[in-house]
């Protein structure tokens, strides 16, 4: 079971001191808390695509790349790659790039972003984001696995005996996760390639989900990937910790009712009751994570989302000590106790060589 930490990279005001930090300031502190993510025993570190304020991260594998540099073990991944408006050529390339930089600790997640106007900016339309998803992955697919690609599609100009380069480290492609918080196809087209399939669960109820991931599933296991409870997925979450739940929620309520992503909307506490967010206790958290595996099955991934609303720096690397000196071992104590053995465990360059490496074999036997 792997955990990390994602960043949507908002700008955002604390509305406790009315101060905006800076884009600088905010870049720095992503990759302040990126290494705080290595330092404290997790996993992952993931950041999102935007292009749009009031986000910073905009050119992620720069970012990634300037981590992969300072860290020794974690998996850098994306939150959103947008694949319907970035060339499939040139994330084939940047995210092979960064494998070999990384030694292989890098995957990324597909999806289509979460601003309408984003979509001519980059010269296509928003109708057709579902059909820019689907080729646009069939082709970049196909540019990791095969030295000379051939294409024509609908949404860029023709390939002729064309190479990516470079070409992705041990001949082993990036991880891939297909995110999506309402898409059956996006479900679909994880299942369809067997890759991974990423439910960001942070805002709707668990209902929605427990449908788009037993869709994956069973479509998976269709496809012949392995049995339906093999396939691979991955969740979200959000979490804000103090010693007490009374401390936690005082302290957090002013960011979630000012924060521009849920603001303005249902009470901090129809918000907790009906998503993943808690707001409490360690134990609270543990608690609360521990029933997802009630609700979607055994899972490989799970991600927290803890830099948002404004809170600063400092309140945000605390939340990280918590997350993983209590949290995050009693979490992985619980999960790995409950999976059965032929559930795999969380995606890694080595385990992809190796499961490459073992088809190679049994094809020369063949």
């Amino acid at each position: 079971m792997q955990f990390g930490v994602f960043s949507v990279g908002d700008v955002t005001t604390d509305p406790t001191t009315g101060r905006t930090p800076s884009e600088a300031e905010r870049i720095k502190a992503m990759v302040a808390i990126g290494l705080k993510t290595e330092e404290v025993g997790l996993d992952v570190f993931a950041t999102g695509e935007h292009h749009n304020p009031p986000f910073v991260p905009s050119s992620p594998t720069t970012m990634l790349g300037y981590l992969a540099a300072r860290t020794e073990r974690i998996i850098l991944s994306t939150a959103t790659t947008l694949i319907t408006t970035n060339d499939p050529v040139k994330i084939a390339e940047d995210f092979a790039m960064l494998q070999h930089l990384a030694d292989g600790r890098v995957d990324l997640m597909l999806g289509r972003g979460n601003t309408g106007p984003v979509y001519p900016w980059f010269g296509q339309d928003i109708r057709d984001g579902i059909a820019l998803a689907i080729e646009n992955y069939h082709l970049l697919h196909r540019l990791w696995r095969e030295d000379l690609v051939d294409w024509e599609g609908k949404f860029r100009t023709p390939l002729q005996s064309f190479t990516s380069t470079p070409r992705p480290l041990d001949g082993v492609p990036p991880f891939v996760w297909h995110g999506s918080i309402r898409s059956p196809e996006i479900a679909e087209q994880a299942a369809y390639y067997g890759d991974g399939f990423f439910a960001n669960n942070i805002f709707w109820p668990k209902e929605h989900f427990i449908r788009l991931i037993d869709l994956y599933r069973r479509r998976y296991e269709h496809y012949g990937h392995g049995s339906a409870d093999q396939a691979i997925v991955g969740l979200g979450g959000q979490v804000f910790m103090r010693k007490n739940s009374q401390d936690a929620v005082s302290e957090f309520r002013p960011y979630f009712d000012h924060a521009p992503v849920y603001g303005y909307g249902p009470s901090l506490e129809e918000f907790t009751e009906q998503t993943p967010l808690t707001v409490g206790s360690p134990q609270q958290v543990i608690e609360k994570t521990v029933r997802f595996r009630e609700y979607f099955g055994d899972y490989q991934r799970q991600m927290f989302l803890m830099d948002h609303a404004g809170l600063p720096l400092s309140t945000v690397m605390e939340q990280l000590e918590m997350l993983g000196g209590e949290v995050v071992p009693a979490l992985r104590m619980e999960f790995d106790s409950h999976r059965p053995p032929h559930v795999p465990d969380g995606p890694t360059h080595a385990g992809l060589r190796a499961a490459a490496e073992g088809q190679v074999v049994e094809a020369e036997i063949l």
